[in-house]
């Protein structure tokens, strides 16, 4: 599922992923589990940034950054490599877009405070 969840467009994989949350709520795997889909929202957003330099799928978008607001709010730490290619891709494609910036600030104030592993 987690590489279904990596393309972008499959909201299917979403909602399934979303019922998966709510079944873990007060599991001890939920951790893991919304690091593993925090993982596959940046993924997917570097492919739909690679993939869609002229902002086209503006919604897809959207709703991922959304989604990694949320994701980021709940797990604290993020795998460097995936995000130094989404600050990188994102900068180099959406330097402009509103939305992107607003959950890049959210996001380096949350990972970035004292007791971040980044």
């Amino acid at each position: 599922l987690p590489a279904a969840l990596e393309r972008a467009e499959n909201k299917e994989s979403w909602t399934v992923a979303d019922a998966i949350s709510r079944m873990l709520e007060n599991s001890e795997e939920l951790p893991s589990w919304r690091r593993c889909l925090l993982s596959a929202c940046m993924k997917g957003l570097i492919v739909v940034y690679n993939s869609s330099k002229d902002e086209s799928k503006q919604e897809v978008e959207r709703t991922m950054l959304l989604r990694l607001e949320e994701l980021l709010r709940f797990v604290e730490e993020v795998d460097p490599d995936d995000w130094y290619s989404l600050v990188k891709t994102g900068l180099k494609y959406r330097y402009r877009d509103e939305a992107f910036l607003k959950v890049l600030n959210i996001a380096i104030q949350l990972l970035y405070k004292k007791e971040s592993s980044l």
